[in-house]
Order: C-alpha cells, then sequence, then structure tokens
C-alpha cells in the first residue's frame, strides 16, 4: 500500500514544529520498512522530471519521500509482477505547505515532476544505493499512460532517464505481495 503521511504541526507566535518521522508509529501502523539514508535533491525549474526510478531486489528501496521547499506530483507505478494492479500508476501532489510525506514501498518505480521552481525533496530509503540494481521506467510510456501535468519539459531530464526502458520490455524480479496499489493516509 502506497501510504500518505499527515504531520501534525503545533505553532505559536514563534513559528511551527512538527516530527516528521517516528519509526515508532509506522510500525504501530503495521509498516517495517528501516531506512539507512537520507537523500535530498534541489530542482531549480519548473517541469523537472526525475524519474521513474527503483532498485531491483537483492537492494530494493522502501522510500519516505517530503517536499522541503516548493510542490511536486510525486508519481509511482506498480511494478510488482503478478500484481492486478501491475502497470496501473498512482501520484500524490506533495508541497511544503501541506507537509505531508509519502511512503513508497519496494516493487514501486518512482518519480516526480516539480510544480515550483527551487522545489527541494528529501527522501529516506531503506537500502544504501546499489549501481548495478539501479532501474527505472520510462516516464512516457504509452503502456502506463502517467497524465503528466504540461509543464513537463524532456530537456529538463538526466539523458539516464530519457533512455529507461518500456514498460513491455522489463522482466519484473519484484514479487507480489497480496497488496494490490492502494492509497491509505496516516493521521497524526
Amino acid at each position: 500500500m502506497i501510504s500518505v503521511i499527515r504531520n501534525r504541526r503545533v505553532g505559536d507566535h514563534r513559528g511551527w514544529f512538527a516530527e516528521t518521522f517516528s519509526q515508532r508509529r509506522l510500525e504501530a501502523a503495521g509498516i517495517s520498512a528501516h531506512f539507512v539514508q537520507d537523500n535530498h535533491s534541489l530542482s531549480r525549474i519548473v517541469g523537472t522530471l526525475r524519474g521513474l526510478h527503483f532498485q531491483t531486489p537483492p537492494f530494493a528501496q522502501d522510500k519516505l519521500v517530503r517536499c522541503l521547499r516548493g510542490r511536486i506530483l510525486d508519481v509511482f507505478v506498480d511494478v510488482r509482477r503478478g500484481s492486478p494492479s501491475y502497470g496501473k500508476w498512482g501520484s500524490i501532489e506533495l508541497s511544503s505547505e501541506r507537509d505531508e510525506q509519502v511512503l513508497i514501498p519496494r516493487g514501486y518505480a518512482h518519480g516526480f515532476l516539480t510544480l515550483e521552481p527551487d522545489s527541494e525533496i528529501v527522501y529516506k530509503v531503506s537500502d544504501f544505493y546499489a549501481p548495478h540494481n539501479d532501474g527505472g521506467l520510462r516516464w512516457n510510456d504509452p503502456d502506463i499512460g502517467i497524465a503528466w501535468p504540461s509543464q513537463v519539459d524532456p530537456g529538463l531530464m538526466s539523458e539516464k532517464d530519457t533512455k529507461l526502458p518500456l514498460l513491455r520490455d522489463f522482466d519484473s524480479p519484484f514479487p507480489y505481495d497480496g497488496n494490490p496499489l492502494e492509497i491509505g493516509v496516516l493521521e497524526p
């Protein structure tokens, strides 16, 4: 399940405070991901697209994604073989104002599109980067059919991302875990 995690901000005349990560809270919600690394990216220009990425087993990653500044469309595609939602996609808009996070489990390709300039994204991952297990799918795969907003500018993508394979050419190493593509919300 894709989990949207809503943070609670406690504020006063000075500003606000929020707990943005609690292993205890995730475990209480039945989420067993253990995170080992934080990543941080800045995309200066609206229309920058990063993805769709994943790491294959045995270095597959759960990701906990949050937008610190700006606004993004965060997109995920089910690539678990045998899943009834294989090749289906979903999305959520993340922004610094809404202060939500999304937990994307292993077995999903992940990417995001910047909707505002100078968008900063931080995400926790459950395994270290493994270059030989780095993979992905093409952002404009017609079999997936992601309805990207018109801001997408292929000139603002990495060369690697423009050459990723199509879903029909991908032999998925991710097993289906019995959980179809659903989006659930974890409240504070």
